[in-house]
């Protein structure tokens, strides 16, 4: 019940781009804010972008004007445009949904499975 699957990762150039995407599966009535975090190598779990319901967002303060997160409601599912890659930016991407509602249970925060993002120079 409301599990986030991911897609979209995979190697790239540094300079190129990748598009993320996860979707909310399951009978889901709502879901509060969605987003993407991170986690590079030997580092802890990052912000990298989150959106509201309303469709208000909030990006790390290193990749605004790079990222551009964005949510389909209807399909329950948030997107990553990701542009302008560096090596910074290889890590493993997290979605993210928070105050998932289902008519089984309410959720405070689902987590996808991670999907793995490497840049190359």
């Amino acid at each position: 019940q409301a599990q986030l699957e991911e897609s979209g990762g995979g190697l790239v150039q540094a300079g190129g781009s990748l598009r993320l995407s996860c979707a909310a599966r399951g009978s889901i009535f709502t879901i509060n804010a969605m987003g993407w975090y991170r986690q590079a190598p030997g580092k802890q779990r990052e912000l990298v972008a989150v959106v509201s319901s309303g469709g208000s967002t909030n990006y790390a303060d290193s990749v605004k004007g790079r990222f551009t997160i964005s949510r389909d409601n209807a399909e329950n599912t948030v997107y990553l445009q990701m542009n302008s890659l560096s090596k910074e930016d290889t890590a493993v991407y997290y979605c993210y949904a928070k105050s998932v509602t289902t008519p089984v249970r309410n959720y405070p925060e689902r987590w996808g499975q991670g999907t793995l993002v490497t840049v190359s120079s």
